[in-house]
């Protein structure tokens, strides 16, 4: 089974390379499964209901999210309208499943691909230098009494790389993958660890490289030097798509393989 993790889809630009790239990457590594980040796909910060809808179309099948999942205020009513209906777009996006408990949304999503392999997705959020949620170990460990896909990917939307790597090590051998989001800084130490499960600290960011972490340099620059609050804009400059490649054994969920992928 091969699936394709896209990093976190920044603004129009990176809206616009998954556009002309996906079909392209789903052909050329005969793909069975698409999932993407897609917490900043609106001008870098949320996601909007319509800007979610576009990137089912494209051929996303579940779409993560972090930190930003709330800064569009609509994506609550979208939530809310999965509520009841199995066959509503909106539960094939997730927010991090270690938010309290009540909030709108899901943290996990099971389905299945078009050729009828189960699979499930995890959305998971660090505490490390970030809004201190319910553990996301022990809540993973919870999840996975539930979930009884063999092929299981987690999306650990984290600031500290010590955070993703222990994550990577506590979930070894029971789910095919985790991968790191958040830092919008693509890492080189993917590999498959001892017990089968695919790693990556960062996958990176879809969207531009001409920025910092996709806002306008100057803005950021300026900010560093005055410390004044100003509105952030979107770069356009230097757009890339980062994704991980997993390959995996549909029947144990064991990875084979995981491949970076970086695509101008």
């Amino acid at each position: 089974m091969r699936i394709l993790f896209i990093g976190d889809i920044f603004g129009r630009p990176g809206r616009t390379i998954v556009r002309e790239r996906l079909g392209p990457l789903v052909e050329q590594h005969s793909l069975d499964l698409v999932i993407a980040n897609g917490e900043n796909a609106a001008a870098g910060f949320g996601i909007t209901p319509l800007l979610a809808e576009e990137l089912f179309e494209l051929g996303i099948d579940v779409i993560t999210s972090g930190n930003h999942i709330w800064d569009k205020r609509e994506i609550i009513e979208y939530f809310q309208s999965a509520d009841g209906n199995p066959y509503s777009p909106a539960k094939r996006l997730i927010r991090p499943a270690n938010y309290p408990a009540g909030m709108p949304g899901r943290g996990w999503f099971e389905g299945k691909t078009r050729a009828g392999i189960p699979y499930a997705v995890i959305n998971l959020q660090g505490r490390v230098f970030m809004i201190s949620n319910d553990d996301p170990f022990r809540t993973s460990d919870e999840l996975l009494k539930q979930i009884t896909a063999k092929v299981i990917l987690v999306d650990m939307h984290a600031e500290a790389t010590s955070e993703k790597v222990s994550m990577g090590w506590y979930l070894d051998g029971r789910v095919s993958a985790v991968l790191g989001t958040h830092t919008h800084v693509p890492t080189a130490d993917e590999r498959v660890l001892p017990q089968g499960t695919a790693y990556m600290t960062d996958v990176g960011m879809t969207g531009p490289y001409d920025s910092v972490i996709g806002v306008k340099k100057e803005l950021i620059i300026n900010r560093f030097l005055t410390n004044m609050p100003m509105r952030f804009e979107a770069a356009t400059g230097d757009v890339k798509l980062c994704a991980a490649l997993i390959d995996c054994d549909e029947g144990s969920g064991r990875a084979r393989s995981i491949e970076r992928i970086m695509s101008a």
